[in-house]
């Protein structure tokens, strides 16, 4: 199924790529190419790695690790950042937690940490010749919603952390509406934070989370070809009068949404 709508991704601060880590790097290729119609390339960080294209443009990276470590199989968005140690120490100053990082790879440097409410995201930070990048605008086939308990606390916390409203060119502002926040990097709509979330729930659909959206053309025929090839639906809902999305999980467990939303600031449920 092909995106309806790309939106750029722009600055500092504003969200620049998501990130699949799975146990099966074969099986998620084969899952994707079907669902997603992605096609994929061998990533600069090893045999362990590779990227997803759609159109010929790269939209997601997905990693294998070991079934030995206890990791989460699961969708991860990162952020762009001018300096990850700064941010790193703004994540812990304001009671969230930092738990790999910063870590020096091949073009950057990233960390992987979790909000005061346990919702996990990256922070990306160009180093080098690709420091450059980072200014400039680039497809991006995913945006993000982010669940949690408080959309206005949460709004704080990723504000202060990523210097949302910095003015900065290309950086991100929040705009309230109604009870949700929609987040807007070089004035295009990428990211919505939405209350509701509990923060004990066992559910990981119900926790506070980062949910990554692949818009579609079709969703119910990507539901369908889901579970042909081994997901399974896990939710279905409609999106303002005409819209819908569907949360489903891939063979591996990685839970993922797709929807023929064409953007963040489009009208969500009353």
């Amino acid at each position: 199924m092909t995106p309806t709508e790309p939106a750029p991704l722009t600055g500092a601060s504003a969200p620049c790529w998501v990130h699949l880590v799975t146990r099966d790097l074969d099986a998620a290729r084969r899952f994707y190419g079907a669902v997603l119609g992605w096609t994929f390339r061998p990533g600069a960080m090893g045999d362990d790695f590779v990227m997803a294209r759609s159109g010929g443009v790269p939209v997601a990276g997905i990693g294998a690790v070991s079934s030995d470590y206890h990791v989460a199989v699961a969708w991860t968005p990162y952020f762009s950042v001018r300096d990850a140690d700064v941010v790193s120490d703004r994540i812990r100053e304001r009671s969230g937690t930092v738990a790999v990082g910063p870590l020096s790879l091949t073009l950057g440097r990233a960390v992987l940490a979790a909000d005061r409410d346990g919702a996990s995201f990256g922070v990306w930070e160009w180093t080098g010749r690709a420091a450059s990048l980072a200014t400039v605008g680039r497809p991006a086939h995913a945006w993000l919603r982010l669940r949690t308990r408080d959309a206005f606390d949460a709004a704080i916390f990723y504000g202060e952390v990523l210097g949302w409203e910095s003015g900065e060119p290309g950086g991100c502002e929040v705009a309230y509406v109604k009870e949700e926040v929609l987040v807007r990097c070089g004035g295009r709509p990428l990211a919505r934070i939405s209350s509701g979330a509990v923060e004990s729930a066992p559910d990981p659909m119900v926790r506070p989370h980062w949910q990554v959206q692949f818009p579609v053309d079709d969703v119910a025929a990507t539901v369908r070809e889901a579970e042909r090839h081994g997901g399974t639906l896990l939710e279905r809902r409609n999106v303002g009068a005409y819209r819908s999305e569907a949360t489903l999980r891939d063979p591996d467990g990685g839970h993922f949404t797709v929807t023929d939303v064409r953007s963040p600031a489009d009208p969500h449920d009353d």
